[in-house]
């Protein structure tokens, strides 16, 4: 059994999906992140870092925080979802670095400055705007001829990657002018796990529709 301590963020939706994809028990408990509940030191015990997503595997006795890092533990404790291949295995670990190091910080920067606080640092927002747009299309390149991330098998990367993109709306990005990243945002976002993880711990809106 995984306890899973999470909010409705990209970065919680990432491993919630993960879960349900694979099938494993989970228990949820949510950290309402706007009350400062992330601060608690019963959760500082368990996410030295105060972020979500953290896991507890009640079977092993791990813990965990960091998504990246529970998304290849758990891949890795049930041999789906990563390939064995070594090349392949690598290219999934090379995109599930790029979302956790550029992807999410980059969008997480432009949520900040255009969504929450328009106008208010127009630099900043022209700068991380810009570099939203890149990435944007970085990824639609990848995605041009092939259906996922790393070839033709969905994998963590995937899942790491599109709750992200999820928020194209707070990022102000137009997916028509990325159409291989629309097409692979439609098909992922139409799994049935997909959309059952999506609204963990809670439900918030419907799946923004590309």
């Amino acid at each position: 059994m995984i306890d899973l301590y999470t909010w409705t963020t990209p970065n919680g939706r990432k491993v919630s999906i993960l879960l349900e994809e694979l099938g494993l028990e989970y228990n949820t408990h949510s950290i309402n992140i706007t009350e400062g509940e992330q601060k608690a030191e019963d959760f500082l015990k368990i996410s030295p870092n105060n972020k979500i997503p953290a896991i507890v595997d009640q079977d092993t006795g791990i813990t965990l925080m960091e998504s990246g890092a529970i998304m290849l533990y758990l891949a890795e404790k049930t041999g789906k979802f990563m390939p064995s291949k070594t090349e392949d295995k690598w290219k999934v670990t090379e995109w599930l670095m790029w979302q956790m190091g550029g992807l999410g910080p980059m969008l997480g920067q432009v949520h900040h400055f255009t969504k929450f606080n328009p106008g208010k640092a127009p630099y900043a927002q022209d700068r991380f705007l810009a570099e939203a747009q890149r990435l944007y299309g970085v990824l639609d390149k990848q995605l041009a001829d092939q259906k996922y991330v790393v070839g033709d098998e969905y994998t963590i990367a995937d899942m790491a990657i599109w709750p992200w993109i999820s928020r194209f709306e707070w990022q102000t990005v137009d997916l028509n002018e990325f159409p291989n990243v629309k097409r692979w945002y439609s098909e992922i976002a139409a799994r049935p796990a997909v959309q059952k993880g999506y609204h963990v711990p809670k439900f918030t809106q419907d799946i923004p529709t590309a």
